[in-house]
């Protein structure tokens, strides 16, 4: 907590401003470098997350990547009832900055889209773990999510990735 209170008042000082997240309200969450990982999601090392659900999994993109895109101002997302396949593209993000491809995380039949993406793209920034959620799997390999990171995996894996850089 004396980090996070540190690290905000740095922010203030610094002028920078960083959204607020106190509607997050997970069992456990990690914050690094401003970036929220969430306890009890499972993250793809393209920095997708799924929530895997009873029979249903949801998929978007992590807080980590969104920062990396910036503002984003279109989303293009695959029609329902169509399938994802492990690793395989399924839509694309357009930000300020670039486009980038959206891969999918695990194996299944799509079936249901985030509509409010269309008007409101900007939620995968201001809520990429809630509102700003793309997809909704139904796993065809369930087992697929056992290869993902966990958040303390996760978060060590943006850390080094972001030292390389």
């Amino acid at each position: 907590m004396a980090l996070r209170m540190w690290a905000s008042s740095t922010a203030n000082a610094l002028k920078i401003s960083c959204a607020a997240k106190a509607h997050l309200s997970p069992a456990f969450s990690l914050s690094r470098c401003f970036s929220t990982v969430l306890d009890g999601l499972k993250y793809a090392n393209s920095h997708e997350w799924v929530k895997h659900e009873g029979s249903l999994a949801t998929i978007g993109i992590t807080d980590h990547a969104q920062d990396h895109l910036g503002e984003v101002v279109f989303v293009e997302l695959p029609e329902p009832g169509g399938s994802v396949s492990k690793g395989k593209g399924f839509g694309a993000v357009e930000s300020v900055k670039a486009t980038s491809d959206v891969n999918s995380p695990i194996s299944g039949e799509i079936v249901e889209v985030n509509s409010k993406l269309t008007e409101a793209p900007g939620l995968i920034n201001s809520s990429p773990y809630e509102e700003g959620w793309m997809i909704k799997v139904k796993p065809s390999s369930p087992s697929e999510l056992q290869s993902l990171m966990g958040p303390e995996e996760y978060t060590k894996f943006c850390e080094e990735e972001d030292a390389s850089h």
